[in-house]
């Protein structure tokens, strides 16, 4: 009999073996003959869920989309707002080897965002989400007047963060992401100020 394969899980995993290419090898090797090698099987396999690379690209934008609306539902679970911060800009960084790989992917299309007009579409419909959940889990923390100021501090914090991640993994370890993050909460204009746990020990 079969095995009775879920539509959903599988687009996943074509869009994870196209996010582990892109993120390994760059816009080059990003293509349904390189992502069907990697799954071990034919380019129908692919084809089937996503006929171009335009396809593909529209499917990554739409896991994230759903990703992001997952965690966001996710964080509303949490009382304290002050850790539903912490946990929502800690989330924006890439703080384990899968979310270092996604933002190398990342990068990887941003180099082609002038050339290409889905990639474009990309980045023009992932900001304002990655700005929105900024949103959600900020607004009641701060004055109305520096709301906007707030989100541009933490978007601002943490590209800088994952781009030093992606440039220097070896010195941007977990621990010292996350010093940072602990820091950059400490500084934002919260109507309650958070104090910092201290950055000591960071190399």
């Amino acid at each position: 009999m079969p095995k009775i394969v879920d539509p959903q899980e599988r687009a996943r995993e074509i869009v994870n073996a196209a996010l582990s290419i892109l993120g390994k090898g760059g816009f080059a090797k990003f293509t349904l003959r390189n992502i069907a090698k990697q799954m071990g099987g034919s380019m129908s396999l692919i084809t089937h869920y996503f006929p171009n690379r335009e396809a593909l690209i529209e499917g990554i934008l739409a896991t994230a989309e759903d990703d992001i609306a997952t965690f966001n539902d996710e964080m509303r679970e949490v009382a304290d707002p002050v850790e539903r911060l912490h946990r929502v800009i800690e989330w924006s960084v890439p703080l384990d080897e899968w979310s270092l790989t996604m933002e190398r992917a990342r990068i990887a299309l941003l180099a082609h965002r002038d050339a290409d007009p889905a990639v474009d579409a990309f980045f023009v419909r992932l900001e304002p989400l990655m700005r929105g959940i900024c949103r959600d889990h900020v607004a009641a923390l701060v004055a109305e007047e520096d709301l906007e100021l707030t989100i541009d501090l933490i978007r601002s914090w943490t590209s800088g963060i994952t781009l030093s991640t992606v440039e220097h993994p070896e010195i941007w370890t977990r621990e010292r992401q996350l010093r940072v993050v602990d820091r950059l909460v400490a500084t934002l204009p919260l109507l309650e100020p958070v104090t910092s746990a201290g950055t000591a020990g960071i190399d």
